[in-house]
């Protein structure tokens, strides 16, 4: 069992067992980073997750203590994880966590489910309740990546794992959304109170650069739901270049048609990606996240950001300030919304300064403090 310490000045956590618990370790994605930021306060916390591959996580937490399930070591458990979606309720509630004081889940599917002692404070970090079960169950069972022979079966295990999901629900002793949007959602489904922390972005990473944009930008993994088509279409209308940042499904689809002022860059590293934004004249965000951490690294960078009127955009971005938020999820929609964007004179210092707000820094401060004050409540109602 490890002691977690965090550099913060209280010293209220820090001969405490916590224990943080992340649903999958199979890219470098934002819920990755969010669980950097918890390592950031917490280094010898060992990490519990469903599986871990170290290829495609680049190696980033071999020296850290990484606890898998059971379904690591079943047949392709690692790169076909989806396939056992039927076991992971049971893999989620096999961690054994009784003798952690602190328990930090990290979800967006399953893993606030895990089973904690009475004497244990389970924290939820949510980032939404589990899209798959509730707001987009259609489309899960229709491009879901799992065997044509479980398919039919599937109906029938989503009907399950929705109870399933609900009882999960009921374990964290408190939730937390990743916006105000996620907030409502969670009371909508599981009828439980959360506190709202936005999620961060390292405004060091990023540099505001007084030059001139030289192309609209685009990062996003290429997958039919975020609407990167529906940029392309609109920017066979516009006399502007578009770069577009991200893998998926559809690179190869979308890479034969492209217009002459369009290019599809693929996957990029962080430092790259931090130039790209600093180079674009705005960042493009067409489709309607929980929270959306692209738009804050793009106003990091002193650049706007056209965003859709929906979700978290709207907590983050400020119409005819930061951006342009436009409210018709469409290609005319969208081309409307460039050829507004152009007539409108920003400020890049105003834009990364609604960036400061959603510091890492300032998140892990609110964070460890909201923490701290729960232990406080919780250990409390324990000696009485």
């Amino acid at each position: 069992m490890t002691k977690s310490t965090t550099q913060n000045p209280n010293h209220l956590l820090q001969n405490l067992n916590i224990a943080i618990v992340v649903e999958e370790l199979t890219q470098l994605g934002g819920a990755e980073r969010l669980l950097d930021y918890y390592l950031e306060m917490f280094p010898q916390a060992p990490v519990f997750t469903l599986v871990w591959d170290k290829e495609k996580t680049l190696h980033r937490y071999d020296k850290l203590d990484i606890k898998t399930s059971f379904i690591q070591k079943l047949p392709l458990g690692v790169k076909r994880y989806k396939w056992y979606l039927m076991l992971m309720p049971k893999a989620i509630e096999s961690f054994k966590l009784d003798h952690y004081d602190i328990v930090l889940s990290i979800t967006s599917a399953l893993m606030k489910g895990v089973k904690t002692s009475s004497k244990t404070l389970h924290i939820c970090y949510c980032n939404t309740p589990t899209r798959w079960l509730w707001t987009d169950k259609e489309n899960y069972l229709k491009t879901a990546p799992i065997p044509f022979f479980i398919r039919p079966l599937m109906p029938a295990l989503i009907s399950k794992l929705r109870k399933w999901d609900l009882k999960a629900a009921e374990r964290p002793d408190f939730f937390i959304a990743n916006s105000e949007n996620v907030k409502k959602r969670i009371k909508k489904y599981y009828n439980r109170e959360s506190d709202s922390i936005f999620v961060p972005v390292d405004v060091e990473k990023f540099k505001v650069s007084a030059k001139r944009g030289e192309y609209f930008l685009v990062v996003s993994r290429l997958e039919p739901y975020k609407k990167v088509e529906m940029v392309i279409e609109a920017f066979r209308h516009l006399n502007a270049f578009l770069k577009i940042v991200g893998s998926g499904t559809r690179f190869k689809e979308l890479k034969k048609t492209l217009p002459e002022n369009i290019e599809l860059v693929g996957r990029v590293s962080d430092e790259k990606l931090a130039k790209m934004y600093e180079q674009s004249i705005a960042t493009i965000f067409p489709q309607e996240e929980d929270a959306g951490i692209v738009p804050l690294e793009s106003m990091a960078c002193g650049r706007p950001v056209i965003a859709l009127a929906r979700g978290g955009a709207l907590e983050t971005v400020i119409g005819n300030k930061t951006g342009v938020l436009f409210k018709k999820q469409t290609v005319l929609g969208l081309v409307k919304a460039v050829k507004k964007f152009q007539k409108i004179k920003f400020n890049p210092r105003a834009i990364h300064r609604q960036a400061e707000k959603f510091d890492k820094e300032l998140f892990k401060e609110k964070l460890f403090c909201y923490i701290k004050n729960k232990w406080q409540e919780f250990s409390q109602k324990e000696r009485k």
